[in-house]
């Protein structure tokens, strides 16, 4: 008797088959799973920062300081403007910009004295002024953020002022520590500030400037300098006096500055003139503390509306609400058209709107703006490479959102920034500028030289080619939104423009080509010699020398019949060709510092020549009655009288045309229509507790632009059924036969 018996059928080991189509629907399981995700998944950020009242945006650049004694950058700004206040601010919607008190409880008062210390009317002549005295109160009941440099124990004895090594070993922010207090600013904290301008370990970039107003700031250089060569680390500056800064009270300090210094109150809107408490200086002086990043160039400490409780310069920079923030609220009063773009839809309520703002680090301009577009940053700039996808240019020049945009709900913001950038003709070029000891005949033939080529170069095209339209044509030094610059027909350059049907018109090539002859070269040679007339410009490679701009400046030449040469150099060579006198053309830019004409004006003012000075004046231009004017003018208050010294200055200038001048910069941002009281202006850096977003809206905008595509995995579902739909059929048959067999035989093989 055959005593073999056969297993079952269901009992045999699965087939190949069996296992393609487990795998199968395994893939199909997490195909399912993934389309039922939802749009998180392509979100960036964490699942528990959802619906939270967050500013999103990015950083590019690393900040370098956030010590308020060094920081002096534009990147480092977008931080440290929200944490530290000074006495004063600018109004946040008002242009021109409007100084107002910040942390001040007014505006300071100013008096003036003469040498034997007798208080003078404040319209007295500048040059009997022998000091100038500023008295600043502060609010009472403002206080610090949280922070563990005032913690206290029991005794109260500061709580974290000598620290060990030990201490120290598992702290990497001042989050780590397990206590935080807070007390009241104090008058003594700016003073102890402006002492740190003259330490020899920070390096203010004002520390030059301020103390020709303020010279009891060398004298305390010298004295730090001292202790630090006899005690290395951490010098405490409260243990030294300032000769012209003292404490009046806990809420007021005066400090007395050398002659008259109008524009002076700038500066108090700066964080070289905010508080640094002396216990946080000293915190983060203590031994060990700066090999683990704990510095107030990485850890900011103030009275802002935000605090920085995360520092990652790599990835992410986040501010936090401050607790204990003083009751601030949205302004009532702007400028024209504010109210129509809903701007003061908030007066009165109280600020910050928001609780956190997030930066993140963005090293590639895509990425940035893909992020932007699905709706996970609030903001953005319009750079070259998105500058088609986001706007559009009309025939007469004007900019307009695209209509993928406007169909999103995005707006455009546009703004023209306090700066100006310009062809400088080098005054002590024998061609171009006269020389330094020109005739009256030369220097009258050079000025027509220059009229000639401010018109030829026409910056509406330069602008429109180059710039995508981001800029607008110069008239002068004072850029729109600065004190002095006129609009209209008053506002243009009568040498270069005229004005037709409301509008500036620039001057025909004609025109040019008559003052070229003037000037002793008809049709591009010397009357009396046939040379032809060379101009040379002097710039760096890839800078606004390159071959494009370069093509096009040779071209505007041509058409007057003026060769044209680039001597391309490299940036030190470059400098030292300005710095000596040896260049004939080249582009400068500047950036206001504050919004006072003084501050542009003085570019073209005779003792601030770059080679006999070493000042900013690049184009070494002099004229006796501008000086007199300017120096006249930057201690006046604004009002017509200044503006009218102001306008003969402009004319002054516009006739001598030391300058093309080139254009003013337009910064183009857009918004998503969540967001709410964003207004530009890079004068005002502490906006952020002004902008409100509506969180809800962003949530659906969010979803609906990154909803997932399902259709694809549909497809590949089909497409795997379709490639395994023959393996199962042969496994059918298989098993069949399979079955077959046993029946027949008793045997499975």
């Amino acid at each position: 008797m055959n005593t073999t018996r056969s297993k079952p059928a269901a009992s045999l080991p699965p087939r190949r088959g069996v296992r393609s189509l487990r795998r199968l629907g395994g893939l199909c399981m997490l195909c399912a799973m993934m389309s039922a995700c939802g749009p998180v998944l392509n979100d960036p950020y964490p699942a528990a920062e959802r619906g939270e009242n967050i500013l999103y945006t990015a950083f590019t650049q690393q900040p370098k300081h956030l010590d308020p004694v060094q920081s002096y950058s534009e990147d480092e700004a977008s931080f440290l403007y929200q944490v530290i206040e000074p006495p004063l601010q600018y109004h946040y919607l008002k242009r021109p910009y409007v100084l107002e008190a910040g942390v001040a409880d007014q505006m300071p008062s100013v008096r003036l004295y003469d040498a034997a210390g007798r208080e003078l009317p404040a319209d007295s002549d500048p040059a009997k002024v022998a000091s100038s005295v500023i008295e600043i109160r502060i609010r009472p009941g403002i206080l610090y953020q949280p922070h563990p440099a005032f913690a206290r124990d029991d005794s109260g004895a500061l709580r974290y002022a000598a620290l060990g090594a030990e201490a120290l070993r598992a702290i990497r922010s001042p989050v780590d520590f397990a206590e935080t207090a807070t007390r009241e600013l104090e008058a003594g904290d700016f003073v102890h500030q402006i002492k740190r301008l003259a330490s020899p370990h920070l390096h203010s970039p004002i520390f030059e400037l301020i103390a020709e107003y303020l010279p009891g700031l060398k004298k305390l250089q010298a004295q730090l300098l001292a202790e630090a060569r006899e005690t290395p680390g951490w010098v405490d500056v409260g243990r030294f006096e300032l000769e012209g800064v003292e404490v009046v009270d806990r809420y007021t300090y005066r400090i007395r500055l050398k002659g008259i210094y109008p524009q002076f109150l700038y500066w108090l809107t700066m964080p070289f003139f905010g508080p640094v408490p002396p216990e946080v200086d000293r915190f983060f002086g203590q031994p060990g503390m700066a090999e683990r990043n704990l510095s107030l160039d990485r850890w900011p400490v103030g009275t802002g509306p935000y605090m920085l409780v995360e520092n990652n310069p790599n990835a992410r920079m986040v501010l936090a609400r401050n607790p204990n923030y003083r009751h601030d609220t949205y302004p009532c009063e702007g400028a024209p058209g504010d109210a129509e773009a809903g701007l003061l839809d908030d007066c009165g309520k109280v600020v910050p709107f928001v609780d956190k703002v997030v930066f993140s680090r963005e090293r590639e301009g895509i990425p940035y703006w893909n992020k932007f577009l699905q709706g996970y940053y609030d903001a953005s700039g319009v750079s070259s490479d998105n500058f088609d996808q986001a706007v559009t240019m009309t025939s007469h020049g004007e900019v307009n959102l695209s209509e993928d945009m406007e169909q999103k709900g995005i707006r455009l913001l546009t703004t023209v920034s306090p700066s100006i950038f310009y062809l400088a003709f080098n005054m002590l070029d024998p061609l171009v500028g006269g020389g330094e000891n020109a005739s009256a005949a030369d220097s009258d033939r050079a000025r027509k030289l220059r009229q000639a080529i401010s018109i030829a170069l026409d910056m509406e095209e330069f602008v429109s080619i180059f710039l995508n339209g981001r800029g607008l044509p110069a008239m002068h030094p004072i850029p729109p939104g600065v004190f002095g610059a006129r609009e209209g027909e008053r506002g243009i350059n009568p040498v270069v423009y005229r004005w037709v049907d409301g509008k500036a018109v620039r001057r025909s090539h004609d025109v040019a080509r008559r003052l070229l002859a003037e000037a002793g070269w008809p049709d591009g040679r010397n009357a009396r010699t046939g040379e032809p007339l060379v101009i040379h410009l002097d710039t760096t490679p890839g800078g606004l020398g390159d071959k494009a701009r370069s093509d096009w400046l040779a071209k505007q030449f041509r058409e007057l019949g003026v060769q044209f040469v680039v001597r391309p150099t490299d940036w030190n060579r470059f400098q030292d060709k300005v710095r000596l006198g040896n260049g004939q053309l080249f582009f400068f830019g500047w950036n206001a510092d504050y919004p006072d004409p003084e501050n542009l004006l003085f570019l073209l003012y005779g003792p601030q020549g770059k080679v006999k000075y070493q000042g900013q004046n690049a184009s070494n231009y002099v004229n006796a009655e501008y000086d007199a004017l300017f120096d006249r003018m930057k201690v006046m208050p604004d009002g017509a009288q200044r503006q009218a010294v102001i306008d003969r200055m402009i004319a002054i200038i516009q006739r001598d045309a030391p300058w093309v001048f080139g254009f003013y910069p337009k910064s183009y941002s857009l918004q998503h229509g969540w967001v709410h009281n964003r207004k530009p202006g890079s004068i005002v850096r502490n906006g952020l507790k002004y902008q409100r977003l509506d969180v809800e809206a962003r949530a659906r905008a969010r979803m609906q632009w990154n909803a997932p595509v399902r259709w694809p995995l549909a497809v590949l579902v089909l497409a795997l059924l379709v490639i395994a739909l023959p393996a199962f059929l042969h496994w059918r048959r298989h098993e069949h036969a399979t079955a077959v067999r046993v029946r027949a035989t008793g045997r499975g093989d």
